[in-house]
C-alpha cells in the first residue's frame, strides 16, 4: 500500500483560518496584530519568501510592514531599524529575512530583536525557553509546523523512536528539542544524525518517525526507511529538470517514489512542510499580540 500523504496545504489552511479568527478578536478590542518583515538586498528567493509572508499577514487581517534595505546597508543602520521596530507599538512581530549579506553578522541582528517580538523563535532567550520546556516563548516556525502536521495527521508520538537528519539551528536542533519534551505531542526517544554519523541507514531504519532536514536532494531512499514509518521531508532543493517549463523543479531530501512505497505516511514536496512554516509564523505573530495586550 502506498503511503498516505500528509497534506500540509490543507492543515496550514486550517491553522491560518484559526489565526484570522484570533486576529479579528484582537481587532475588535482595538489591537491589530502587526508583522514587520525586513529584507536586505534583492535575492530572488528571499523576495518571494518575504512577499508570501506579508501577503499571509494581510489575508489574516494583520498590519503588514515591508522594510526593504539596500544590499550595502551597514550593520549599524540595520540594527537601528530593528531598534525602531522594537519600540513601534504597531509592530508585534519582527522577522529579518536570512541570509544576510556577508558584511552583516546574523547572530548580532537576531540578538537585537526584542524576544517578545521574535516570531521566528531564533533569539537565545526563546531558544532557551524552548529547551527547558517553558511555553511563554516562541518556537521556530518549521519545527512547530511539523509538530502540528504530526498531530493533525493522527500520529501519536509518545514512546516513538524519532530520527532527525540535520542539526541546523532552524530545523534540526529545535525539532529534536521539541520531540523530547514531556507533553502529549512529544515524549519521543530522539536520535540526531548529521554528516559525521556512521552507518546512517542503521539509524533511519529504526525510526518510527523520520524527519529529514539535510538539504541534500533524494538522500533518503526506501531501503533506508522502516516499513510503516512516518516520514517528514523538510527539503526544498531546486534541481534541473528539462521536462519542465522552467527547466527546474523542487526536490525533497527524500526519494519520494521509493519511500512512499514503504512508509505509512509521508509529506510531499512541495505541499508538505512548506505551507506550515508561514502558517506558524502567523500563529506566532497573533500570539505575540495577545501576550502584549494582556
Amino acid at each position: 500500500m502506498p503511503a498516505d500523504l500528509i497534506d500540509g496545504r490543507a492543515i496550514a489552511k486550517k491553522v491560518r483560518a484559526e489565526v484570522a479568527e484570533r486576529a479579528q478578536r484582537l481587532i475588535e478590542k482595538g489591537v491589530r496584530p502587526g508583522l514587520a518583515v525586513v529584507l536586505v538586498g534583492e535575492d530572488p528567493a528571499s523576495v518571494v519568501y518575504t512577499s508570501s509572508k506579508s501577503k499571509a499577514a494581510e489575508e489574516a487581517g494583520m498590519y503588514s510592514l515591508n522594510v526593504r534595505l539596500p544590499v550595502d546597508v551597514s550593520q549599524s543602520d540595520l540594527l537601528a531599524r530593528v531598534d525602531a521596530l522594537n519600540s513601534d507599538p504597531k509592530i508585534h512581530g519582527i522577522l529579518v529575512q536570512m541570509p544576510l549579506p556577508r558584511h552583516i553578522d546574523p547572530d548580532t541582528v537576531i540578538r537585537r530583536i526584542d524576544p517578545g517580538k521574535d516570531v521566528d523563535g531564533f533569539h537565545p532567550v526563546n531558544v532557551g525557553k524552548m529547551l527547558i520546556g517553558e511555553r511563554d516563548g516562541f518556537i521556530p516556525c518549521t519545527p512547530a509546523g511539523i509538530q502540528v502536521l504530526l498531530r493533525e495527521s493522527g500520529v501519536r508520538t509518545p514512546g516513538k523512536d524519532c530520527v532527525v537528519i540535520g542539526r541546523s539551528n532552524i530545523v534540526g536542533k529545535p525539532m529534536a528539542t521539541l520531540l523530547m519534551q514531556d507533553n502529549e505531542n512529544a515524549n519521543c526517544t530522539v536520535t540526531v544524525c548529521h554528516r559525521h554519523t556512521i552507518d546512517l541507514k542503521s539509524h533511519t531504519r529504526s525510526a518510527d518517525i523520520l524527519i529529514v532536514a539535510a538539504g541534500r536532494p533524494g538522500m533518503v531512499n526506501g531501503d533506508m526507511v522502516k516499513p510503516g514509518a512516518v516520514v517528514i521531508d523538510v527539503g526544498t532543493n531546486r534541481v534541473n529538470d528539462p521536462s519542465t517549463k522552467s527547466g527546474t523543479r523542487l526536490q525533497g531530501d527524500v526519494d519520494f517514489e521509493s519511500v512512499s512505497a514503504v512508509a505509512a505516511k509521508i509529506t510531499p514536496v512541495p505541499g508538505g512542510v512548506g505551507p506550515m512554516t508561514i502558517a506558524m509564523l502567523m500563529a506566532n505573530t497573533v500570539r505575540a499580540t495577545e501576550m502584549s495586550a494582556r
